[in-house]
């Protein structure tokens, strides 16, 4: 989970793991980009920008590609962009594709682990997954385990064990201790810098 403040450059760092990936690869299989529909033109002219040999599909809109024409055209991109609302949608198709990483931006429209759209997310076949956003934690903790549920399955349990072991003692009796027990679990895989760090101005 990539949980920068915005505007340190989740996306451009997001690109440049796509970039090493096929760099490092002697089959690239092609990446999935998971994001709200307002976020589809920036990820456009970003990949466009940054790193312009890569082939880039939109998945989106009444004309967009389904069925066989969809992983064809797939498999024959380095990069698919798509919105949760198509993920939701066509998930079906999206299956299909044994994606080498897929990326969620704006992470937290997952946060809701029993929404369609969330669980659509946890179904997609990835060999890598990542998750931007810039608040891994709004309201609840039951959104970090969603976001968690989608990156590594499974690693914190079932839902009902992290209410049980962290939610209640966290949120209402601010138990140190399982505080400090989530922060260890779950440390290795959140780097997050704030726009106030040194090393990031």
């Amino acid at each position: 989970c990539l949980a920068d403040d915005m505007g340190l450059g989740k996306t451009i760092q997001a690109i440049a793991l796509i970039l090493a990936a096929r760099q490092t690869s002697t089959t690239f299989a092609p990446t999935l980009v998971v994001c709200p529909t307002s976020l589809v033109g920036n990820w456009q002219r970003e990949v466009q920008r940054f790193a312009p040999d890569l082939k880039t599909v939109v998945h989106h809109g009444t004309g967009r590609a389904e069925g066989q024409a969809f992983v064809e055209q797939a498999l024959a991109s380095d990069v698919v962009i798509s919105t949760y609302g198509l993920v939701r949608r066509d998930l079906k198709d999206l299956m299909e594709v044994q994606w080498a990483n897929v990326i969620i931006d704006e992470a937290q429209n997952i946060k809701n682990p029993t929404t369609k759209q969330a669980r659509a997310a946890r179904r997609l076949n990835a060999d890598f997954r990542l998750a931007l956003t810039g608040t891994p934690v709004e309201n609840r903790l039951s959104e970090l385990w969603s976001i968690m549920a989608f990156l590594n399955p499974g690693y914190l349990g079932p839902r009902s064990a992290f209410r049980r072991e962290f939610s209640a003692p966290i949120e209402r009796f601010q138990d140190h201790e399982a505080t400090e027990r989530l922060r260890r679990l779950v440390r290795p895989f959140i780097l997050r810098r704030h726009k106030s760090d040194p090393d990031a101005i």
